[in-house]
């Protein structure tokens, strides 16, 4: 979805766009095709096979830039694509690269350092912080919005990712019904990707106040709509933080530890830790004290917005054209091939 951000501002400058993607998730590509993005299909993930396939698919579409976003790249893909002759910008969260040969490397994470890519080129440029967090074009028209504090906190959004086969989502919706606050409504979203949906669909259907969006298209709203969230801390963390949104940030995965120790740091989340360690009524007791607390929802709503200001695609964009800017038009010519 990142990606996604950074391909829907180089569109609006004129640009053409495609995905070189080793894996078909049904859901993801239906959203690609309605952003008129092109996408190619590999035949090989994260080997020099598939940097060979991509350099082959850059070239004949004469790209611009290649896009390498994955935990699975390493420095030698990075330097298959750059003796290819390719310009490439590579997405980071935790330094996981031994080294980094790459044009551009972007961590739009709060905790990005110089230190996590002490090993890399002369001419590699780094772009770090929240400033170049890429948030999609639905959330552009928020940028200017104030969210109104309510007393008590009401309603909770669960946003535990595309897929969570862990079912995180299921976990929070029972630990959120021992929450001692009255009136206190509660909305899922799941990804086309969760194998978990029928059964959450019947578990939301017994209680009135559970209600689960499948492929949810309104994210701003449902944000909007939302006095606390309780999320993956992925990347989805940095569109709640922009949208003003209070958040319990699980961790799911160990490259999201860092995201939400950064949040906790900046009073922007509140870290819950690993989502296998927590319990139940511990995660009711810390969500119905936020909302109860309006000081505090106040304080971090007002943190987040301060981190992430919603321009971070436009930025990269910027960086990726150079000094002139969005001004001159990338073009038909010069496209940009993203995996």
């Amino acid at each position: 979805m990142r990606c996604l951000a950074l391909a829907q501002v180089w569109q609006d400058a004129g640009g053409d766009v495609v995905f070189a993607l080793a894996r078909t998730i049904p859901a993801v590509e239906e959203r690609l095709r309605s952003e008129r993005v092109e996408i190619v299909h590999l035949k090989t993930s994260a080997s020099a096979q598939d940097a060979a396939q991509v350099a082959d698919l850059a070239h004949a579409r004469q790209a611009s830039w290649v896009v390498v976003d994955g935990y699975e790249f390493d420095a030698e893909y990075q330097r298959h694509l750059k003796n290819s002759g390719l310009k490439v910008l590579f997405v980071d969260d935790n330094g996981h690269a031994a080294h980094y040969f790459a044009d551009i490397v972007l961590n739009q994470n709060a905790h990005a350092s110089k230190d996590l890519y002490a090993s890399r080129e002369t001419s590699t440029r780094l772009l770090l912080g929240p400033s170049y967090a890429m948030l999609r074009r639905e959330f552009r028209p928020w940028r200017n919005w104030k969210r109104e504090i309510a007393p008590v906190g009401r309603k909770v959004l669960v946003m535990m990712g595309g897929s969570d086969p862990s079912n995180i989502t299921g976990r929070v919706i029972n630990a959120l019904r021992l929450v001692t606050v009255e009136r206190l409504e509660t909305t899922a979203v799941v990804g086309g990707s969760n194998s978990q949906a029928e059964s959450l669909e019947k578990t939301v259907d017994r209680f009135e106040a559970l209600h689960l969006v499948r492929n949810a298209s309104n994210m701003p709203e449902l944000m909007a709509w939302a006095d606390v969230a309780v999320s993956a801390a992925g990347t989805t963390a940095w569109e709640l933080a922009f949208m003003g949104v209070p958040s319990l940030l699980l961790v799911v995965a160990e490259h999201q530890s860092p995201v939400a120790e950064a949040l906790a740091m900046n009073a922007a989340g509140i870290n819950l830790g690993d989502s296998s360690d927590m319990e139940d009524q511990d995660i009711a007791e810390i969500a119905g004290d936020l909302l109860r607390n309006a000081t505090r929802r106040k304080q971090m709503s007002d943190n987040g917005t301060r981190l992430v200001d919603g321009d971070g695609a436009r930025r990269v964009t910027e960086a990726l054209w150079g000094n002139r800017g969005l001004a001159e038009k990338p073009g038909n010519s010069n496209r940009r091939a993203t995996h």
